[in-house]
C-alpha cells in the first residue's frame, strides 16, 4: 500500500473514542468530593475536561504537597479505571472510520492529557491500540494540552503536515492545542456544543464518527 504523504488523523482519547467523561465526573466527586470539591457538569466541563491532573492538584488541592495531591488524583484514576473496565463502548461511526483510514493508508495517532494507564486501558479496551501508530501522553511532555506541544510531537510520530492533517477532540483545552500546532480540528459534542467548541478553535464539530457531513469533509481531505 502507498502511505498518504504528509497526512495523519490525530485523535484525543477521553470523549473522543468513547465517551468517558461521565464515569471521570463520577470518580472526580467521589474523591474530591470529601475533600469539599463537588462538580455538576457544567462545572466539571469548565473546570475539569481536558486538564491535566497536575493543574487540577494545583488548582483545587493548594494546601497539599505535591507528593499528596499526586497520590489523590492517583486515587482518582483508579477509581475511573475500575468504573470503566467493561463498560467503554466506542463513539457510534469510529470503527469504520478506522477501516477507511488503514485501507487509504493514512496513519494514526492518539494524542491525551490522560495519565498512560488510563490510555492504554481505553485504547486496549476498544480493540483498537494497534491501530495507532503512537500514544502521545501530556504529562510526560514538558507540557501538556492546551499547549500545542502534545499536537505537534503526534504530528513529528508519523512525519505529517499540520495543515494536510485533522485533528478530533472534545474538549476545549484539547480543540486549543490542536489549533495551535496548526491542525484543522473537529470538535466531538460528547460534552460541549457546538458553540464551544467552534468557539475553542474548532472548525466544525460532530455528534458522533458517523455524522454525513464529517465523513464528506473526511473524504476531501484526505483524498480517499
Amino acid at each position: 500500500m502507498i502511505e498518504a504523504i504528509g497526512r495523519a488523523l490525530l485523535f484525543d482519547i477521553d470523549g473522543t473514542l468513547a465517551n468517558t467523561d461521565p464515569l471521570h465526573l463520577k470518580a472526580f466527586n467521589q474523591v474530591l468530593g470529601p475533600l469539599g470539591h463537588v462538580f455538576d457538569h457544567a462545572r466539571f466541563s469548565r473546570e475539569l475536561q481536558g486538564f491535566a491532573n497536575v493543574s487540577i492538584g494545583e488548582r483545587f488541592l493548594p494546601d497539599e504537597t505535591p507528593a499528596r495531591r499526586a497520590e489523590i488524583l492517583d486515587e482518582k484514576e483508579e477509581v475511573f479505571r475500575t468504573l470503566v473496565a467493561g463498560q467503554i463502548e466506542p463513539l457510534a461511526g469510529l470503527m469504520a472510520l478506522l477501516d477507511r483510514a488503514d485501507a487509504a493508508g493514512i496513519p494514526m495517532v492518539a494524542v491525551t492529557n490522560a495519565p498512560r494507564l488510563n490510555a492504554e486501558l481505553l485504547l486496549s479496551g476498544l480493540g483498537i491500540t494497534h491501530r495507532f501508530r503512537a500514544l502521545v501522553i501530556g504529562a510526560e511532555l514538558p507540557h501538556g494540552k492546551p499547549h500545542p506541544l502534545p499536537y505537534q510531537e503526534g504530528l513529528r510520530f508519523v512525519a505529517a503536515s499540520a495543515e494536510a492533517s485533522i485533528a478530533f477532540e472534545d474538549s476545549r483545552t484539547g480543540v486549543q492545542s490542536a489549533t495551535a500546532a496548526g491542525i484543522p480540528t473537529i470538535g466531538l459534542r460528547t460534552s460541549l456544543s457546538h458553540a464551544d467548541l467552534v468557539a475553542a478553535g474548532a472548525i466544525a464539530s460532530a455528534s458522533a464518527f458517523d455524522d454525513p457531513q464529517l465523513l464528506a469533509r473526511l473524504a476531501s481531505a484526505m483524498a480517499w
